[in-house]
Parts: C-alpha cells; structure tokens; sequence
C-alpha cells in the first residue's frame, strides 16, 4: 500500500529504540502498541479496520505481538504488501505454510471453491514470466477470484509511452483489488507499494528480490527434507543477479544452524551485502569451486541461471559464466539420498535433462507449491487468517 510493510519483530525492535516512529502509512505500525503522527495521513478502510484514530493521533488497539502472537482465525494478516523477504520472521513462515498447506487440500479436493470471489488481481509484468504469472493467475482462479492482467507491459502498456509506475500503480488499483507486479528495476516493487492503497506483491523487481520465489523454496525444503533448521544449502549458478538466491539467503537466516555454500564463477559471485547480511545472523557461509564437493556435504543444491538478460552487451562475460557449474548424474552420484535438487526455473542446460527421473529432482514439485504458496498468500492478504 502506500509504503512497504516489514515484519513485526524488525519494527519491534525499532520501536523499542523510539516510543514514537513516523512513517509513511498506519499499517506500517499495525499490530504492535505504539503511537504515531499521522496527522498528514489518509485514511483508507483498509487500515481504518485496524486503528483507532484521535485528534491527529492513531494508537494500534492490538495486544502487543511480543507477548501473544497467536494467528487467529479471521484476524488481519500482519502485512499489507510483500515486497522482500525481511519482511518475515519465523512465527509469520510457519502459519502461511500451515495455509498453504490448506490450499493443497483446496486444490486437490475443492474445485469450486469461491472464498476470493468478487476480487480482482492485476498482474503488471514489466518482463517474460510463465511460472509466476501463470500460478498466481490459477490461484486466484482456484480461489474464486478474477484476473486483470497485462504481459510485457514494459512494452505494451502507457509505460511504453513515459507513463510513471506511480501513475500506472494510481490507476491499476482503481481497476483491483490486488497488484501482483514483475519489473526490471530493483526497488520498483516498494515504489508501487508506497503508491498504492490496495495491496502489492513483488513477483521480482529486476536483479533486487523475489520474495514468494523464497517462501515457496523454503516451503519446499520444508517438505522435502523434513527441517529447517541444521540443513545445509549450496547456492549455485547466477548468484551475482539471482534475485531468487538473494531473497531465500534472508529467509534461511531466519533458522538455526544453517550453513549455505555459494558456488558460481567468478563474475557472478554473491554480493557483499548479503553475506554481511548472513554474518550479522550468524549464518555460517563458504564460497566454494567445486560443486561435487559442495553437493556431497548439502542437504539442497539450489541451481540457477546464467541470466543473460543481466549481461547487457557484455556477452564475453556471459560466455564466461555460462556452463561451468552443471548439475548432472555425476553430480548426483555424490549427492546424499536424502538431499535434493532445486530451481526456481526455466532453465537452460545447467541441470541435464537425465536429472529429470531422479527422485531427489525437486523442481517440478517446487513449481507447483508455488500455486499453494501464492493461494495462501492472496487469502490472507485478502481475508486475513
């Protein structure tokens, strides 16, 4: 909405810091007891629900979430937009994974569930997408709701003729009730959130964030190897550019004993923010060159692309970067049983088709919790729990 929303326990501790923390919008305060100006503020029902407003004052009228952080069925969901992954702490992931868990069932078992109708979601996409656009369109189908949408809207929409995102943001919410918004520029997503009055989603903001990207990953390795905390994860490929890698690295440190690999070539190395990022969570990390080695310690071998797109017109570069790291049967020969392969996809040859029939080749699986995932995340930001 009119600014991003960041979870309850990173405004917890700033709160602490300052009685009183001025914002750009009420909900950037919701659910904890705090007071703040917002005098300068409009007031939208959205946020009206939650707040009490007197004279040119707003006080939260929830119980303060350090001490009960109960999720109760048909209260409001403690973020009005997810726009990175910081925003979630653990209490948050493991309730929107016990809702998408729900989805499953909705999916598998209820056909005409209709508790989204009457909603409409756009979807703005600024760049290609057939996973994301397409599960978050199905979601709100199998949920009852509708969808406006718009593909390469960089190139077929007013944006193609200098129109503002905050303009076309202004606009799009007067046509919906839900923004889901893929862009080339790293920040755009928190543009739109601090624009809009309706909630928005990143759906990946250019080389920045893919938050649902990482909480589908996270739900998956949940699934498939049982734990979160103590695992070991190699991030391989792209990580330089890699939204993906970047948004699952911040919601990893939020488990305990964690130790993540990085293994990419040299021009496409992670950057320096993210692991300062890790040490100050105390996430052990390693870079490494030898992928079999990783592969043989790790629980999850996260694979990603070489994006060319990222390159420009240095494509000697790309060229350098390109295939040096493949996941292939030798690879899985080190690979432990339990461990498994991930992607968040499409890819081009950096995992070899004959992965395919393995068992511990997880990425059609994570694919589809990306519906369950997506589901759960329009019902609350809709509905609530």
């Amino acid at each position: 909405m009119s600014s991003c929303a960041f979870s309850t326990s990173a405004l917890r501790e700033t709160s602490l810091q300052n009685h009183e923390w001025i914002c750009r919008k009420p909900s950037d305060l919701k659910k904890n007891c705090i007071s703040v100006d917002v005098s300068h503020l409009k007031m939208t029902w959205h946020n009206s629900m939650r707040w009490k407003q007197t004279g040119s004052r707003v006080q939260c009228r929830a119980l303060d979430v350090e001490n009960n952080r109960a999720f109760l069925k048909g209260e409001l969901f403690q973020l009005d937009d997810v726009i990175e992954a910081q925003q979630f702490d653990r209490e948050i992931l493991s309730a929107i994974f016990e809702v998408a868990r729900e989805m499953e069932t909705i999916e598998k078992e209820s056909r005409g569930n209709q508790i989204l109708k009457g909603f409409l979601m756009a979807t703005l996409f600024y760049e290609p997408s057939t996973r994301t656009r397409l599960s978050f369109e199905s979601a709100m189908k199998r949920l009852g709701g509708e969808v406006l949408t718009t593909e390469n809207a960089r190139e077929f929409s007013s944006a193609a003729k200098g129109e503002t995102l905050e303009d076309t943001i202004r606009t799009v919410e007067g046509y919906s009730d839900i923004i889901v918004m893929r862009h080339f520029e790293s920040g755009a997503a928190r543009r739109a959130a601090m624009t809009a009055n309706i909630p928005v989603i990143n759906a990946g903001d250019g080389p920045g964030q893919h938050p649902t990207q990482a909480l589908l990953d996270v739900y998956t390795i949940e699934r498939e190897i049982g734990k979160l905390d103590g695992i070991k994860v190699g991030l391989v490929g792209d990580l330089a550019n890699g939204r993906t890698v970047r948004s699952l690295a911040y919601l990893l440190a939020k488990y305990n004993d964690v130790k993540i690999y990085f293994v990419s070539p040299e021009v496409v190395k992670m950057k320096e923010d993210i692991k300062e990022y890790l040490t100050s969570k105390g996430i052990k990390w390693e870079e490494s060159s030898d992928l079999m080695e990783v592969a043989s310690k790790c629980d999850v071998v996260y694979q990603t692309r070489i994006q060319r797109e990222r390159f420009g017109e240095r494509v000697d570069l790309y060229n350098e970067a390109r295939g040096k790291y493949i996941v292939n049967r030798d690879v899985l020969s080190v690979m432990q049983k339990h461990a498994v392969v991930m992607h968040p996809l499409p890819r081009l040859d950096e995992i070899t088709v004959e992965v395919d029939d393995d068992p511990r080749a997880a990425y059609f699986r994570q694919a589809k919790n990306g519906l369950f995932i997506r589901m759960a995340l329009l019902k609350l930001l809709l509905l609530g729990w």
